[in-house]
């Protein structure tokens, strides 16, 4: 006679997320939203466009605004090198570009490796942060994309649809 046992967790799927550092810290969002990574080059500024819309590229006939992460989240003044990189991601039926340091990896999370986000306060719009994965020594702050990009301070996509 065998006895079944059943993983508590597992009904939860793990989710992937796209690990990118923007100065000391590290951040996550779902890689279903990424379309593609590529190198950064510098776009076309927009006239009147909030500081951190670096501007516009051509991206096989698709005009793509370019947001510089270290500039939305005032993380002091960006610099540009090799590891520099432009994640595409598609948000509702919009696809934008999104710049920060670079790129690590792609993390699955379990349900019980993802903490729940703490109350800061109204100091800061913390909306868009999920929770924070834990990997053993690193700390994933996780990033909803839909809610950051569709905000009414990014003006960039309308409210995505839920």
């Amino acid at each position: 006679m065998s006895t079944v046992t059943r993983d508590v967790h597992a009904t939860s799927p793990a989710a992937e997320y796209l690990a990118f550092t923007l100065g000391q810290e590290e951040y996550g969002i779902d890689i279903q939203k990424v379309s593609e990574i590529r190198s950064y080059e510098t776009p076309t500024r927009i006239a009147n466009a909030p500081e951190f819309v670096k501007g516009v590229v051509n991206l096989r006939g698709i005009i793509v605004p370019i947001v510089d992460m270290r500039i939305k989240f005032n993380l002091g003044t960006p610099s540009y090198d090799q590891f520099t990189v432009v994640i595409i991601l598609n948000i509702g039926h919009r696809v934008v570009g999104m710049v920060v340091d670079r790129v690590s990896d792609v993390t699955t999370l379990l349900p019980e490796q993802i903490k729940p986000a703490p109350e800061i306060g109204s100091a800061m719009n913390t909306d868009h942060i999920v929770g924070l994965g834990t990997l053993d020594e690193r700390m994933l702050i996780l990033v909803d994309i839909d809610k950051l990009m569709s905000s009414a301070e990014m003006g960039l996509i309308d409210t995505v649809a839920a």
